[in-house]
């Protein structure tokens, strides 16, 4: 009785086995098969072009921080720079005025007799009492103005020193900045190159309607806070799902987002890898199957980091941007999806944004 039931299940698990192969697009088939590879990852030549990638990557956000950090010192010691020159500008109109005021009193003392020698002024004083007073303030004037003059000189030394030493930091920080601005250069350099050395491969992989295999990334430590996530960190906006054009037959069917060939793409949330494809209209293309019965589709990649069957995280790397198949350049095609085929489609943004993801 019990091997009866046994068989009797086993017919309608064949019959749906087949309604599924029958309904995978051509190709995918093979598609599966050429996806696990050896030991199900890829060669290593595509795992190795795939790390250098998303190192260059690491390497120039890097470099770009770096030159960031440079420039927004230098600005600062630019701030403060300008800051002493215009106290400096200051004391010298000060000094400037006490100049005119010494050259008024030394005017004013020639003019009452100030000027005098001490042996006439002692003959032309009414009294002794009349003498000292004159001899007292002009002594007064003559120390006051002294001190100013002599404390401007001081200050006009320290605030020039203090110039030259953030002229000479400015010119420390504009090399600094020379130098680090090569690196990011050199670095996107190398990056450039090795985009399209990546995108070549998965060009030759559509060509062939069969994927290399998964390529085997570092993943990043994931923290969390969220079931759901972008499918990009850093990215811009492009053709949105339902807008038309001579690039599709009908209406888009997902949402692009604009991103450099190579950038890593992720999971939007937990589930399943139902589809790995290389070839047709998508080019390099990946299908998941989330818990609460939606697929999302990402396409035109350049690298998939995933086979067929296996179960993914939210925020992990499944693949790399790129632009192969009916693409006019690197950008990623993101699906949201009622069944895992095309024609099934949903608009992605307010898709993720009842998830707590909101896109810009």
């Amino acid at each position: 009785m019990r091997s009866y039931r046994r068989r009797f299940l086993l017919v309608p698990a064949l019959l749906c086995a087949l309604a599924v192969l029958a309904a995978l697009p051509a190709g995918a088939v093979g598609d599966r098969k050429g996806a696990q590879g050896r030991n199900g990852t890829g060669t290593g030549g595509d795992s190795v072009l795939s790390a250098q990638v998303v190192q260059l990557y690491a390497d120039a956000a890097r470099a770009t921080q770096r030159y960031e950090k440079g420039r927004r010192g230098a600005e600062v010691q630019r701030a403060k720079a300008q800051r002493a020159e215009a106290l400096l500008e200051r004391e010298r109109r000060e000094i400037g005025v006490l100049h005119e005021d010494l050259g008024r009193i030394a005017r004013a003392q020639y003019r009452s007799g100030g000027g005098m020698p001490l042996t006439a002024q002692i003959i032309l004083a009414k009294d002794p009492d009349e003498l000292m007073r004159g001899q007292h303030v002009f002594s007064q004037t003559n120390m006051a103005v002294g001190n100013a003059i002599e404390k401007s000189r001081r200050a006009e030394a320290r605030l020039a020193k203090d110039e030259a030493k953030a002229a000479a930091a400015w010119q420390n920080l504009e090399k600094r900045n020379a130098e680090l601005a090569e690196l990011k250069e050199g670095i996107e350099q190398k990056l450039e190159q090795a985009r399209w050395q990546l995108q070549g491969q998965a060009d030759a992989s559509v060509a062939a309607g069969s994927c290399s295999g998964a390529v085997r990334l570092d993943q990043p430590k994931r923290d969390l806070t969220s079931e759901w996530v972008a499918p990009l960190e850093s990215y811009e906006l492009s053709a949105a799902f339902g807008s038309g054009g001579l690039r599709w037959a009908n209406l888009h069917t997902g949402q692009d987002f604009a991103v450099p060939i190579g950038a890593p793409v992720r999971a939007v949330g937990d589930g399943h890898v139902v589809r790995v494809s290389c070839g047709g209209a998508f080019g390099m293309e990946v299908v998941l199957l989330h818990a609460d019965g939606y697929y999302t589709q990402y396409a035109h990649l350049a690298a998939v980091a995933v086979d067929q069957g296996e179960r993914v995280d939210t925020g992990q790397w499944i693949g790399q941007s790129g632009t192969s198949g009916n693409s006019t350049g690197p950008h990623l095609h993101f699906e949201v999806r009622v069944t895992a085929e095309l024609g099934s489609a949903v608009d992605p943004v307010p898709w993720l944004t009842e998830r707590g993801v909101r896109l810009g």
